[in-house]
């Protein structure tokens, strides 16, 4: 399971989005939030749901580094929250983060 947090542990974001989703996690609330972020009718399980952030969480840096017009600062930070909620939900080896 911790091969799955991999990819979060060697994220290297700007620390105006970093603090901006640490802020956020104190108000999230997977059972309200989740689907919206993911756009989906449920909130999948927390592993699959990392897996599905990850993907649009690279797809939003991705925009924001080419300078695209479609790229959204609000919707990147609430990407960013759900994976940090999310990735306290799954398992961790010890001694892993």
């Amino acid at each position: 399971m911790t091969d799955i947090l991999n990819p979060l542990a060697s994220l290297r974001r700007p620390k105006l989005l970093i603090r901006a989703a640490q802020a956020g996690l104190r108000d999230y609330n997977r059972g309200r939030d989740l689907a919206r972020v993911l756009r989906q009718s449920g909130a999948p399980a927390a592993e699959k749901a990392f897996c599905v952030l990850l993907s649009e969480e690279e797809t939003c840096e991705a925009r924001r580094r080419a300078g695209e017009a479609s790229y959204s600062f609000a919707r990147h930070i609430e990407i960013l929250v759900a994976m940090m909620a999310e990735a306290r939900l799954l398992p961790r080896a010890a001694g892993t983060f």
